[in-house]
């Protein structure tokens, strides 16, 4: 057997691996394939004679290829909100969007809304090291860095994944048993359930953004309130409960990419107040941490 043929037999064995790498760095399934294919490519070319681990070797070049990518990217263009209702139309990017929301799902979207935040040096540091534990003495000459300061970019990062919370654990807790019913009561389109967590009067405030309108929307009663959250199920798909300014919130993220934060206020187990925030100028500024499950 020939080293391009165990080169491509390890590959193959070890795609679920190096696709798991790729999509953490890129955040988008049919990216992540795009960047196997590139590293394939890359790696078929190289001379893997004096390698002891294929794996490792790899993973640092998918990684490699996946940083090229972040540095290289262009904002994504800005499609309107009801581009992510992906049970009628899909999301515009990828052969089968609610697979991809599945994967966002598993992975965290909170998370990789965090990691799109993050200076590419910084999210390979980060991704490659405490998601894959690739040591710093590799990760460094990708970045040519030293592995010192690898290992600065990942703490870094570390902090910025992590978030911080303005609540005690035990109100944290509470509030976020309250805001995932929310989420899932909407992806299954449980109307009965949604109405249970709202009070009686509860009130969502929207942003100009969200539908569009010329004006906020405001919108008072459970009933009303629950009714419009039915009607979003399409985008609930890509929402996943995050840490937002501290407060647990829900935040839609379709391929990783912050679009709107739904921020609750929750008075003896029911939510009194929602606010819904889609303007990029708001959602910029905000601070989005990921909640360990």
């Amino acid at each position: 057997m020939d080293d391009r043929t165990s080169l491509a037999e390890r590959f193959e064995e070890d795609r679920g691996h190096l696709k798991a790498v790729a999509y953490r760095m890129l955040g988008s399934a049919s990216e992540a394939e795009d960047a196997l294919q590139e590293s394939w490519l890359r790696a078929a070319q190289a001379d893997t004679s004096g390698v002891e681990n294929l794996t490792g070797w790899l993973t640092t070049v998918v990684g490699r290829v996946c940083l090229n990518i972040l540095r290289t990217r262009r904002t994504r263009r800005e499609d309107p909100l009801d581009a992510y209702d992906v049970r009628a139309r899909g999301t515009g990017e990828g052969d089968d969007p609610e697979q991809e929301a599945l994967l966002a799902d598993s992975v965290g979207l909170a998370l990789l809304v965090v990691l799109d935040s993050l200076a590419p040096a910084e999210r390979l540091a980060f991704v490659l090291h405490d998601m894959f534990a690739v040591p710093f003495d590799e990760i460094g000459p990708m970045l040519d860095r030293s592995p010192t300061a690898a290992r600065q970019l990942a703490s870094r990062a570390r902090r910025r994944v992590k978030g911080r919370t303005v609540l005690p654990d035990a109100d944290l807790a509470r509030r976020r048993r309250v805001v995932e019913a929310f989420l899932a009561a909407s992806r299954g389109g449980d109307f009965d359930a949604l109405v249970a967590l709202l009070h009686p009067d509860v009130v969502l405030h929207a942003d100009r953004s969200v539908v569009p309108t010329p004006e906020p929307v405001v919108v008072r009663g459970a009933h009303t309130v629950a009714r419009g959250a039915m009607a979003a199920t399409g985008r609930a798909l890509f929402t996943g409960v995050a840490l937002v300014d501290g407060a647990v919130a829900l935040a839609m993220a379709p391929l990783g990419r912050l679009r709107l934060v739904l921020g609750f206020t929750i008075v003896d187990g029911l939510v009194t107040d929602i606010d819904v925030v889609a303007d990029p100028d708001r959602l910029i500024g905000f601070e989005v941490g990921f909640l360990d499950s």
